[in-house]
């Protein structure tokens, strides 16, 4: 390959490891040299050119190889740095000195390797450095190079196009030079005297303006079957018509035909139009009117005046249509309360159609409502409103597309609630359609002008009779309260029936529906079983009931009225069972006498089932002696009855029947054969009748005391009589009654006497000792009555309804029996009253004079003290306790309703007293908490006053019922009779609670506001809507921001952190405040879980010019901050794009007209986070104008008559422009501008008047923004945006 010829520019060639042969080196050129001697190798020093590295262990090639690896793994590890740097933001000065020192010291230490091609000079290693350290410096110092900038510059010198806001390529020129925004021109010839009639030279000499237009008034007109005709008016003014055409477009099938009014018909609807005038000459203006019976769109086509001239026409269409009607479908008349109206009223007319309708509930009106119905074809032109009187193509009239004003038959959905029983009607008002046609049926029902019509009109109103909801729920049993009946016996089933207006029954009769489930076909979890069947039956309001007898579970399914389906309430199952019938066994033990052995009695134990409590019906009998019912009753399920009878015998016990709180008929025990017998013989036994242990006696009277004997007959008793230590035995013997009466002698001395028994002895020779003892208290003297005295006197002003003690003074024995009366009453008879305290006390009640009449001991009878026999008592009034007005919302069924409040707010009820102070209040206290069981207590408080307040709970939340139970005062107690207890209610609502539903968690936000930021959702508890308040705080500030948010509406909101509050760094959220819908506030603990917020940095976009007005051709240009690369957002005419921006400027070419927003920015490092902006810029349409319909025209007018020029314009009012008047073109000679003028127009829309001859055109154009001139300036295309 040495042979090889190179170019002088080429690498040298590798140099030979070892020399050829011929002794020679291969020259570069491979050129051949003379052999030259090679001079001896110097033994003293190596040679200097020769490589660090001898070839011999790494030739050349491996060695550049090396070397360029090297330098590879320098770039990796640069770019894994820069990276670094990116990334980490680590310090750039650092990393620039470390790669300058690396470059240095590889660049500057690569020569002394003498490898061959890598020995450059010393200027090409100083180039070679300087190059690196400015690699080094726009890396690690990240300086942006705008190369692309530059390259777009240098091609857009061969290449001249840009990108516009539609994001393509356009080429600029095209867009700034638009030939189509002015065309059209009017040439105007004068014709040479003497043409035309006389008629024409008249109005020419008059120099008056004839025209023609239909319909001036834009009058609307419609037929119907009472309308069969309309006349059309047609304005002429200044001539004298020949001829008149009416094109007619017909509505339905788009055909079209020209109605032609001759000269006759012209001349009699003239002489019609004449009348109307006082002063009238032939070309006076006039209205004609011409009939039409067809519906249509009219137009004035053609006007021939005498001279047989074209008149002058001023466009106007006129529709024809028919006249708007409405009606309602009617459906059924009966609804429910919450039902929908849920009717439709059908509308024929033209679009776009409004509707009014009124709506009455019970007799008042409720409202009207006005509907409005567009046109299904968007083109409509009576959608928007009229800008000219043409109503379709100027141009092209026959091929117009009419099918927009063809009548629409719509059905409109009339759905509201109907919330109120009661009578509801819909009226329809009127109508109106698109052409401005009004049909007002109010005036057709007030003054009923159309009655001859009433049998054939359809409905206009619909009426509801709207009636309430049944409701059905079960009282006083449910599922774990059963109802218990006697097997085969049934019982009314508990139904309660109430409405959604009242709880009072719903008129009429009511079909419920219920589902059964036997006791065997329950399934496990007490639940019916699933093919349980639905049974019904109908449940009258007044006096109806609905037995059931069989056992198991019934459930309520649903309730009807005679019109209206209702709700199930609960509790809705009921649980019907049969318990077991009472039954019993008994077990007998005999008691026996101690003394004799005998069987005294029996005892029997009774081991009953059922239903506690039971009776126990038995008979006992003795033989010979009649039959004793007796009944025992018992609680217990295992009870003893001891059968001990007084006197000996054969006795029978016989138990009858049983009953218990179910079965409560007896249940006959007969053939059970419960029958028990016995003899029994009692032990001897004597006893006083007299319960007493003491009797008085009057002195010297005797005393006879009864005694009960036991045992078997003949009896004999034995007794003491005791006084003043002397002991008198008495015995009676041959007693043969049970019964036996002790008389003693006459007491002749008062005191005490004792009179006992000490022994009895029966028939079987027992000697029974007794313990029987009573006290005879003979009286001294006679007793004696009378009132005492109460502070003084002998009257009293007492407590009403409370006993009064009316003092007494008795002498006497006690106790005494005194007789009195009330004089005030004297029908109240005598009250006997017994006293044991010698200064006892009547008990009254009732006000009024009391009077003793006759007193009598325990012993004897006495006398009443004349002047101290009579008493008299009076009242003090009663203490009372009312709810002061001030604190109760309202009244409700006698329960006083309070303001609710929130759980843990300070509230107390006012309430005023009468009576005399201090009071004595007790009330309860129920809270029924939203959640958990009721509680109930008693609290009592004292009131010093006549007003006090009672402090409201509000510890939990839940509904909190007060009853005032009890009052009494410093006078009175209270009395249950005379007190009616006080109910106040009061709603404490719970404090409502927010969290965060991910605490802890850490959310992404930018720096800008709009620019994007993840919402925080938060859980909420309470009443809807909360007002929340929310702390925001930056972990480098002391001081948090308060952020309060109100009307959050449902229990989840996202939170949205507004970026006023947040800066660069972390932000901890927490939540301080939530208040409810009610009001109730809580503020949270320190402990509730919080958020973090990172903020990072966003870039920026701003306009380079304040103007916000563009026109098409401009350049919209706008300034980024951040780093690039850059995705700009924006949304253009409604549709979002996107571009990328690769430098720090953007800017785009108006091409078309819209609206230009950019919404949003994005750069390299913030690609998650937007910043969101709204600069609008609006692109302006560039003004147009046409003249002659942007046609050339020709129009040939008489010396002094005048021709119309219309200018038609395109952009945003209002609009100035230029036109000239140059000399008709003629060959091979250019048109001379002879006049230039300018104008103004707020229309869009222009006609002038021209009599001077010559070709009009418009050279420049301005609206209110932009402007545009075919005039050339400095070679240019004038053109500008208006500000």
């Amino acid at each position: 390959m040495n042979g090889t010829p190179r170019l002088r520019s080429a690498y040298p060639s590798t140099p030979q490891a070892r020399q050829k042969e011929d002794g020679q080196y291969g020259t570069a050129s491979g050129v051949s040299l003379p052999k030259v001697p090679l001079p001896k190798k110097s033994t003293a020093q190596p040679d200097a050119q020769a490589p660090l590295i001898p070839f011999n262990l790494v030739d050349a090639p491996s060695q550049r190889f090396y070397v360029a690896f090297f330098y590879l793994a320098l770039l990796i590890w640069r770019f894994c740095d820069y990276y670094v740097l990116v990334s980490d933001e680590t310090d750039s000065f650092q990393l620039f000195m470390k790669w300058v020192v690396i470059d240095g010291v590889v660049l500057y230490g690569l020569p002394g390797l003498r490898i061959p091609w890598l020995q450059w000079s010393s200027t090409t290693m100083t180039v070679l450095f300087a190059l690196h350290a400015i690699a080094d410096y726009i890396l690690m110092f990240r300086v942006s190079i705008p190369l692309e900038a530059w390259l777009v510059a240098f091609t857009q010198l061969f290449y001249d196009r840009e990108l516009a806001v539609s994001e393509r390529r356009v080429k600029v020129a095209n867009v700034l030079n638009n030939a189509s925004l002015i065309l059209g021109k009017q040439i105007i010839h004068i014709l040479p005297e003497g043409y035309g009639s006389e008629t024409f030279r008249f109005f020419r000499d008059a120099h008056n303006h004839r025209s023609a237009m239909l319909n001036p008034n834009q009058t609307a007109f419609c037929l119907d079957a009472l309308t069969a005709s309309v006349d059309l008016p047609i304005w002429i003014n200044q001539t004298n018509p020949i001829l008149i055409e009416l094109l007619r477009i017909d509505v339905d099938t788009n055909t079209n035909e020209t109605l032609v009014i001759q000269a006759k018909e012209i001349q009699r609807i003239k002489k019609q139009a004449d009348k109307q005038l006082s002063n009238r000459t032939p070309t006076s203006p006039r209205h004609l009117r011409y009939p039409v019976r067809r519906t249509g769109l009219y137009r004035l086509q053609r006007v021939l005046d005498e001279s047989k001239l074209e008149v002058q026409r001023r466009l106007s269409d006129t529709l024809v249509v028919h006249c708007p009607s409405a009606h309602v479908r009617a459906v059924p008349k009966i609804k429910c309360i919450g039902d929908l109206s849920d009717f439709y009223i059908q509308v024929d007319a033209t679009p776009p159609i409004h509707i009014k309708y009124s709506k009455t509930v019970n007799n008042e009106e409720n409202g009207h409502a006005v509907l409005s119905i567009p046109p299904k074809n968007p083109v409509s032109p009576l959608a928007h409103q009229r800008t000219s009187g043409a109503l379709i193509s100027k141009a092209s009239p026959n091929e117009a597309d009419v099918s927009w004003a063809r009548s629409q038959s719509t059905r409109i959905s009339v759905n509201e609630s109907l919330g109120i029983n009661g009578h509801w009607q819909y009226l329809i008002d009127e109508i109106q359609d698109g052409c401005g046609n009004v049909v007002d049926y109010r005036k057709r029902r007030l003054g009923n002008t159309h009655r001859r019509h009433a049998s054939t009109e359809l409905p206009l109103e619909q009426t509801f009779s709207v009636y309430e909801r049944p409701r059905a729920a079960l009282q006083g049993c449910d599922s774990q309260h059963a109802l218990q009946v006697p097997k085969g016996k049934s019982i009314h089933l508990p139904l309660r029936i109430s409405s959604t207006g009242s709880e009072k029954v719903a008129p009429g009769s009511h079909r419920i529906s219920y589902l059964f489930t036997s006791n065997a076909r329950f399934l496990s979890n007490q639940e019916h079983a699933g093919d349980t069947e639905l049974a019904s039956f109908i449940f009258e309001s007044h006096g109806s009931t609905y037995e059931v007898h069989e056992p198991g579970l019934y459930t309520l399914q649903s309730v009807e009225s005679s019109f209206c389906a209702g709700e199930i309430l609960e509790p809705s199952s009921c649980l019907l069972s049969n318990p077991p019938e009472p039954n019993v066994s008994i077990e007998t033990q005999s008691i026996p006498d101690r003394c004799a052995g005998n069987s005294i009695g029996l005892l029997v134990d009774l081991d009953l089932t059922g239903t506690p409590p039971f009776r126990l019906s038995y008979n006992i009998r003795r033989r010979g002696g009649p039959v004793t019912p007796k009944v025992a009753e018992s609680e217990l399920l295992h009870t003893q009855l001891e059968l001990r009878p007084t006197h000996s015998g054969h006795y029978t016990y016989e138990f009858l029947g049983i009953s218990d709180s179910v079965y409560q008929e007896p249940r006959s025990l007969r053939n059970q054969n419960l029958v028990l017998e016995q003899d029994v013989k009692p032990p001897a036994s004597a006893r006083f009748l007299d319960a007493y242990p003491s009797r008085k006696t009057c002195i010297g009277e005797p005393v006879s005391l009864g005694v009960q004997l036991s045992g078997e007959p003949p009896w004999r008793l034995d007794y003491e009589l005791i006084h003043h230590g002397r002991r008198q035995k008495h015995k009676t013997i041959g007693i043969e009654s049970n019964i036996h009466t002790l008389a003693t002698d006459e007491l002749k001395t008062g005191g005490e006497y004792s009179l006992a028994l000490s022994a009895v002895t029966d028939n079987s020779g027992c000697k029974v000792s007794l313990e029987q003892e009573t006290k005879i208290e003979v009286a001294l003297q006679r007793p004696k009555a009378s009132f005492g005295l109460v502070e003084g006197q002998r009257s009293i002003l007492a407590l009403k309804d409370r006993v009064v003690k009316l003092p007494l003074r008795l002498q006497g024995e006690p106790p005494w029996t005194v007789q009195y009366r009330n004089i005030d009453k004297p029908d109240g008879g005598i009250t006997s009253a017994v006293f044991k305290n010698s200064n006892d006390a009547i008990d009254v009640v009732d006000a009024g004079t009391y009077e003793l009449i006759h007193v009598n001991d325990g012993t004897c009878p006495g006398n009443v003290d004349t002047g101290a026999n009579r008493f008299t008592v009076r009242w003090v009034p009663r203490p009372g306790v009312q709810v002061s007005e001030s604190a109760v919302i309202e009244v409700v069924r006698g329960k006083h309703v309070k303001k609710e409040i929130c759980e843990g707010d300070e509230d107390a009820l006012e309430i005023s007293f009468t009576g005399t102070p201090p009071f004595d209040l007790e009330y309860s206290h129920d809270v029924k908490p939203e959640r958990g069981s009721q509680s109930s207590t008693t609290r009592k408080f004292t009131a010093g006053i006549n007003v006090a307040s009672l402090r409201m709970e509000s510890s939990e939340a839940g509904t909190h019922q007060y009853q005032i139970s009890r009052i009494s005062d410093l006078s009175y107690n209270h009395n249950p009779r005379q007190f009616s207890p006080i109910s106040i209610e009061q709603r404490v609502h719970a404090r409502p609670s927010a969290a965060f539903v991910e605490g802890g968690k850490t959310y992404k936000y930018c720096k800008e506001e709009d620019a994007g930021g993840e919402n925080v959702p938060i859980a909420l508890k309470g009443e809807p809507p909360f007002h929340l308040e929310v702390e925001v705080r930056h972990h480098a500030s002391s001081k948090p921001e308060l952020v309060n948010i109100p009307n959050v509406d449902s229990q989840k909101y996202n939170l949205h952190i507004s970026h006023r509050l947040l800066s660069l760094g972390t932000h901890t959220v927490k939540i301080r405040k939530v208040r409810d819908a009610h009001g109730c506030q809580r503020q949270m603990d320190q402990e509730t879980p919080r958020v973090q917020v990172n903020v990072a940095e966003v870039p920026s976009i701003s306009a380079l010019e304040s103007q916000t007005d563009y026109c098409i051709g401009d350049r919209i240009s706008y300034m980024l901050a951040g780093s690039p690369p850059f995705s700009v957002f924006y949304t253009f005419n409604g549709q979002e794009r996107k571009a990328a921006a690769p430098t720090t400027s953007f800017r785009r070419l108006a091409e078309k007209p819209g609206e230009f927003t950019i919404n949003a920015v994005a750069d390299q490092r913030s690609a998650d986070c937007k910043a969101h902006t709204s600069i609008t810029k609006v692109i302006h349409e560039m003004p147009s104008v046409r003249v002659s319909k942007g046609r050339t025209a020709t129009v040939d007018i008489h010396e002094g008559g005048e021709a119309e020029i219309m200018f038609e314009f395109g952009g945003t009012p209002p609009f100035e422009f230029t036109y000239t008047r140059s000399s008709n073109p003629q060959k091979a000679k250019k048109p001379q501008i002879l006049d230039t003028k300018s104008d103004v127009s707020y229309e869009f829309s222009k006609t002038i008047l021209a009599s001077d001859e010559g070709m009009y055109e418009v050279v420049a154009i301005k609206d209110r923004f932009c402007s545009f001139s075919t005039q050339k300036e400095h070679g240019k295309t004038g053109r500008k945006l208006l500000t």
